[in-house]
């Protein structure tokens, strides 16, 4: 009877596997319709290239830039006619470049792929006028005005931003990419201000561009942080510096450790959270990984070089002679600060002549004065005089001068 009974279900299965092979292939259709449908046509916003998109993204934030590329060239075979790939591409090559913003080792590659992900772009806004296009050739103008600038090519970065702000306007008319575009105006909220303040030979430009609004531009960025998707990193690098320039210490070590936390071998965040650390007075994490950014640059490690080592080297030997008493490795320290500053052409950083002014103090402490003056005339001659190194230096010097006098 088992057997029987048994042999009949099967049978039964077996007849009714054509209607369920046919309910799955309209299954799989209604889901495709209904994906189709949410997301309008547009790549960016299918769960599918989301998916495909956010592992190689994290990778390439965490400076695991073979992994990523293979991932966006899979992508561009996908896509052929799709900006997105070559715009990520681009992207990528804007983060080897964020380490050390003065290597320009990537400048031309990264140009190449933005150039191609405008022109993919404008094939389908000339046919379409899609949102998305809209959208890409935005971000894309956006990110070579960006490089022009770190450039000091102004002409092109203004022109560059012109275009952004055009595209920006035309990808509004479609609100589900609002999160997304919503980066693009805190960026020109906030800086429109920061630009006015810090260059004012800059200022004459500013009036091609509409006014702006800094607070809410830092608002929107906050909220790009967390709603957005593709954009919402970009978000938190900006808020990292932004915090810093603004004194609002407590916010940009929390922004500083979390992305350290979600990307632990990014070279930029990593080094954001010692000096965030640094700046809020947490003494232990701050030691540690600015040992540890010294470690890895040491390892060879991705990503990690002088200008991160300017860092680390400043706050351990800043612990060493304020806090240990440790002349010794402090002086040690302040050595390495300068020689990674030197490096980097980063001799005109805070972090160079705060060292040589650390120099100084263990030269006078030490009592050899002529070393002493020496550093404090170094810094004189050629730190920002409004720096507070500069004003310290003036009155360490007048201490020195005096103290090799008595010696005499």
């Amino acid at each position: 009877m088992k057997l029987k009974y048994h042999l009949k279900c099967f049978l039964l299965l077996i007849s009714l596997l054509p209607l369920a092979f046919n309910m799955q292939g309209q299954w799989w259709k209604l889901t495709e319709e209904a994906e189709k449908e949410r997301s309008k046509g547009m790549l960016l916003l299918t769960a599918e290239v989301q998916i495909e998109a956010t592992a190689a993204i994290n990778q390439m934030y965490n400076f695991h830039f073979p992994e990523a590329e293979r991932e966006f060239n899979y992508l561009k075979v996908k896509y052929p006619k799709h900006p997105l790939p070559d715009f990520l591409l681009g992207l990528m090559q804007w983060w080897k470049i964020v380490p050390n913003t003065k290597s320009e080792v990537y400048d031309e590659r990264l140009i190449q792929y933005m150039d191609s992900s405008i022109e993919k772009a404008e094939l389908i806004w000339d046919e379409t006028e899609n949102p998305e296009a809209a959208f890409f050739m935005a971000a894309a103008y956006g990110f070579k005005g960006r490089l022009h600038a770190e450039r000091k090519n102004w002409t092109r970065a203004t022109l560059a931003a012109k275009n952004a702000l055009k595209y920006l306007e035309y990808s509004r008319n479609f609100a589900d990419f609002s999160p997304e575009l919503m980066f693009g105006d805190g960026l020109y909220n906030y800086y429109y201000h920061f630009i006015k303040q810090n260059f004012p030979l800059l200022r004459p430009v500013l009036w091609l561009f509409p006014k702006a609004n800094k607070l809410q531009g830092i608002k929107q960025l906050e909220q790009v942080s967390y709603q957005a998707f593709y954009t919402r990193t970009e978000a938190r690098y900006f808020l990292l510096q932004i915090y810093a320039m603004e004194n609002m210490a407590d916010k940009s070590y929390d922004m500083a450790k979390y992305t350290h936390e979600n990307f632990p071998e990014n070279p930029f965040f990593h080094r954001y959270h010692a000096r965030a650390a640094f700046m809020v007075g947490k003494l232990d994490e701050a030691e540690e990984q600015a040992k540890s950014i010294l470690d890895r640059i040491e390892k060879h490690q991705v990503g990690y070089e002088g200008v991160s080592g300017r860092y680390a080297s400043y706050i351990l030997g800043y612990y060493n002679l304020y806090v240990f008493k440790n002349t010794i490795e402090a002086k040690k320290r302040f050595l390495q600060c300068l020689e990674f500053s030197k490096q980097t052409e980063g001799m005109e950083s805070g972090y160079y002549w705060a060292s040589v002014l650390g120099l100084a103090r263990i030269a006078f402490q030490e009592s050899n004065y002529d070393l002493a003056v020496s550093y404090c005339k170094e810094v004189l001659d050629k730190a920002d005089k409004k720096s507070a190194q500069h004003t310290e230096a003036k009155k360490l010097l007048s201490e020195s001068k005096k103290a090799r006098r008595r010696q005499k």
